[in-house]
Formats: C-alpha cells, sequence, structure tokens
C-alpha cells in the first residue's frame, strides 16, 4: 500500500466508522446537539435521516461515546428483524440473560422490569437502531407499542432511529402514522461544503500521520467536492482510489486527472468536469 511513500501511519481515507478521525463539521455538530436535546427533554422518538455515507454511523457512535455514566445505552445496527427477535435484541444490548425461550408478552414484561429498575437507580435508557429503513412496518408498530412503557413522570425508554431517506417514506405509511406522530426532533444531515471538503481531507490526513503539504492541490479539492457532491464516504473512496494512482506512478501529489480515475469506477460519483492541476 501507499502508506511509506506517503509517510503515513494509517490510511487516512478508510470507509469504516471511526471516531479518531471525527472532523465535526457544523451540520455533524447541530446533528449531535438536536440528539443531546431531545435526549435530555426525554422525547421518546428521534429521527436522524440522510443519504448513504453522510455521516450517520459515525453520528451515532459520538452521541454514545458522549452519554454519560448516567445513561444505559443499547445499539442495534441490523434492525431487518421481525418484532420477536427486535425485543430478544434489546433484550441482550440490556442484559437480560433469560430472555431466551421467552414469549412475547413475557418478554417485553421482563423489559419493563429491567427498564423500571434503571429508572428507580435513576438511570435512563436510550436504543440507537442504525440502517432504520430496513426495519420492516410490522416491527416498527411494535417499537412504538415499547415505546408505551413509561412511568407517571417520563417514559423508560427513549428510541433514536438512523436511516437512509427510504426511513421518511416508510413512516408515512398508514401503518405506522401514529409513529411518525411520536417523532419530536428530526434532523436531516447532507453533505459538506466546498471549504470544508478541503479541511475534512487535511483533518483526515494529519490523524493518519501525515506531515507533508501539498498532496492535494486545489484543483483536486475542488474535483473531489464536485465528484463526491461532498458526501464524506464518496469523498474517502475517491481520495483512496486517487492517491492509489499517484503511489502508481511514483508521484507525491495528486492531479485532477487521478481523480477523473477514480471517478470512474465509483458508484454514485459525478461527472467532475475542467480543473486545471
Amino acid at each position: 500500500m501507499y502508506l511509506n511513500h506517503f509517510g503515513l501511519t494509517e490510511l487516512p481515507f478508510g470507509i469504516t466508522p471511526d471516531t479518531s478521525f471525527t472532523y465535526s463539521v457544523q451540520y455533524h455538530q447541530e446533528a449531535l446537539n438536536t440528539l443531546l436535546l431531545a435526549l435530555d427533554e426525554g422525547e421518546g422518538f428521534v429521527k436522524i435521516s440522510g443519504e448513504v455515507g453522510t455521516g450517520k454511523t459515525l453520528l451515532c457512535r459520538r452521541l454514545l461515546q458522549t452519554l454519560d455514566d448516567g445513561w444505559v445505552s443499547a445499539y442495534l445496527p441490523n434492525p431487518n428483524l421481525n418484532a420477536d427477535t427486535l425485543f430478544l435484541a434489546l433484550a441482550e444490548e440490556l442484559g437480560i440473560d433469560d430472555a431466551n425461550g421467552l414469549d412475547q408478552y413475557h418478554l417485553v414484561r421482563r423489559i419493563n422490569r429491567v427498564l423500571l429498575e434503571h429508572a428507580q437507580a435513576k438511570r435512563r435508557v436510550v436504543v440507537c437502531i442504525d440502517e432504520a429503513q430496513a426495519m420492516p412496518v410490522e416491527t416498527l408498530e411494535a417499537l412504538r407499542l415499547l415505546s408505551n412503557l413509561e412511568t407517571e413522570k417520563r417514559k423508560l425508554l427513549q428510541i433514536v432511529l438512523f436511516g437512509q431517506p427510504e426511513l421518511d417514506e416508510k413512516l408515512h405509511r398508514p401503518e405506522v402514522r401514529q409513529l411518525l406522530q411520536r417523532i419530536a426532533f428530526h434532523y436531516r444531515l447532507g453533505g459538506l461544503r466546498k471549504s470544508e471538503t478541503g479541511n475534512y481531507i487535511a483533518h483526515r490526513l494529519r490523524v493518519a500521520g501525515y506531515r507533508g503539504d501539498g498532496l492535494f492541490t486545489p484543483a483536486v479539492l475542488r474535483a473531489l467536492h464536485r465528484a463526491s457532491g461532498g458526501t464524506p464516504r464518496l469523498i474517502n473512496i475517491l481520495a483512496h482510489k486517487s492517491l492509489l494512482s499517484v503511489f502508481g506512478e511514483g508521484r507525491q501529489m495528486a492531479r485532477v486527472r487521478h481523480v477523473r480515475l477514480a471517478r470512474k469506477d465509483t458508484e454514485g460519483a459525478r461527472n467532475v468536469g475542467w480543473f486545471w492541476g
């Protein structure tokens, strides 16, 4: 790989969400603030939506890292489950060891008992569901029923849905209209602005150990932004492929043509247009 060639200690443009590479752009910080406010106010449902690669999973991980000891968190990354399996997965996340073999009625009662124990101990519980657009409508409705668990003062369980725009379409179906009405906070993640794209790339290079300058010229940064539309995952893929081309030629600086080459075999990338560089 190109690590030694560019003086890097690790790959700067991986597509796996890694909080050590977190670059706090305005919309991500706004989304995190929205989440923290919603949880503090005890709202039952919160929704974060965005296209593929806009940083939903990374935001989810940032949220879980930000919560203090007064919170108990559950993370469900693969929600394409029926209601029974969803309840079982939640029970396991909450540390319920005797959940296997219980029918849905007794499983929900067991979950309710644990939630009450946390409430009595002044702990609050949040469930973060990633890729929520994959959740069947029937399971979404079961999730709404689970959110009915409450004391006289507050909800026992708060639920954050992270999903692609298809989640919005699913929530407007008549079968789950009651769940849609319970979503008190919603934030839509977008792409990076042109100025943020350059800072984002520079930040990831620094974290990965790069100490040089000029690896990506201003023209190349503009080309990367245009080709990616500002979507962080696409930026990473295109930047990584561009560096592979630069390394293959034995050079030290990326050119716009390297971005054009990267774009050709990258699904979802846009035409770069004409830049000098």
